[in-house]
């Protein structure tokens, strides 16, 4: 395994199992994050992501395979990696019958720091999350956009050179979600190795690289343009009621690979979408279904990632293996 002091990635994990009796919740994966990368981890509930992370924090053995975290190995040394990572969880963890400085001082505290250089790290952390002047509002008053920054501070108060951010912006309004970002985004540019698991596809496009999971797997591994690519030249969109009809015999047409919801309309991949744009509509009509608009567009992230998983259940169904790609 690579040396993430020689190579400059923070994390290297090299076939990194986890089973629970028969049950294989992570299976071989192998992947490495830079430093001041941010890698996202995307992929429905059960596709495996807590579980890597929990393995990749010291919180969980692996079953097989090995890590290296900061330098540190994940199966010979867990608690080692304790003290070089900061780890912000689904749920809220910190204490909301303590104020916010009550909260920065007792986890400043777990994290070995004391005197000048805790009350310097708590001002930096306040700063950063822009929490200056909230030190003595209690925690559980707080809105929940607040208690994410707070959560946030306390977890790179000790400056860890790696974080791990497991679905942290869930149930946020979409405006707190975007300045939470802008924090991640800030600490990566200071060099920090960020892994950020969510549901959000929008989230994911502020990743630098995206690892897409399925059934413990890794299926696709890359830029978020670059999975968005795996489509050009293949989506169509249809508006055509009613769009449930319309969904079933889109999916059922002569050369469509995949048809999806997209808000009010449809996004259908299909091997060769000129074809496909002549001989749709004829589909859709002989289905009852009336068309109002078919034309190209450029596949989102969101086309990708469900044309990925579609292809990926395809092949678990027919009893082929999965690819990574």
């Amino acid at each position: 395994m690579a040396d993430p002091t020689r190579s400059g990635d923070a994390i290297v994990a090299e076939k990194l199992t986890r089973r629970f009796g028969d049950f294989v919740a992570v299976d071989a994966v192998t992947f490495s994050v830079a430093r001041g990368e941010i890698f996202g981890l995307l992929g429905p509930n059960g596709a495996g992501k807590t579980t890597l992370i929990r393995m990749l924090t010291g919180l969980l053995l692996p079953t097989s395979g090995r890590a290296l975290v900061a330098g540190i190995d994940a199966v010979r040394d867990p608690a080692g990696i304790r003290s070089r990572i900061g780890y912000m969880a689904q749920l809220f963890c910190l204490y909301n019958d303590l104020t916010v400085g009550e909260n920065l001082e007792f986890f400043g505290g777990l994290y070995g720091l004391d005197g000048a250089e805790l009350a310097s790290r708590m001002d930096w952390a306040l700063d950063m999350a822009g929490l200056t002047g909230d030190e003595r509002r209690m925690t559980g008053d707080l809105p929940l956009g607040f208690k994410q920054r707070l959560a946030l501070a306390s977890a790179v108060l000790h400056d860890p050179p790696v974080l791990f951010l497991d679905e942290p912006t869930s149930g946020v309004d979409p405006m707190s979600r975007r300045n939470f970002w802008r924090l991640v985004e800030a600490l990566a540019a200071r060099g920090k190795a960020v892994v950020v698991s969510t549901h959000h596809v929008e989230e994911a496009e502020a990743c630098d690289r995206i690892a897409l999971m399925s059934d413990g797997r890794i299926i696709a591994l890359d830029r978020p343009a670059s999975l968005r690519a795996t489509l050009a030249r293949r989506m169509i969109e249809v508006e055509a009621v009613p769009m449930l009809a319309a969904l079933g015999a889109a999916e059922s047409a002569p050369g469509v690979r995949h048809a999806a919801f997209f808000g009010r309309r449809l996004h259908v991949a299909a091997d060769d979408a000129e074809n496909a744009m002549r001989t749709l509509p004829a589909s859709l009509s002989a289905a009852g279904v009336t068309v109002r608009r078919v034309e190209r567009v450029e596949p989102t992230l969101e086309d990708a990632v469900v044309a990925l998983l579609l292809d990926a259940r395809g092949a678990a169904s027919a009893g082929a293996p999965t690819e990574a790609r």
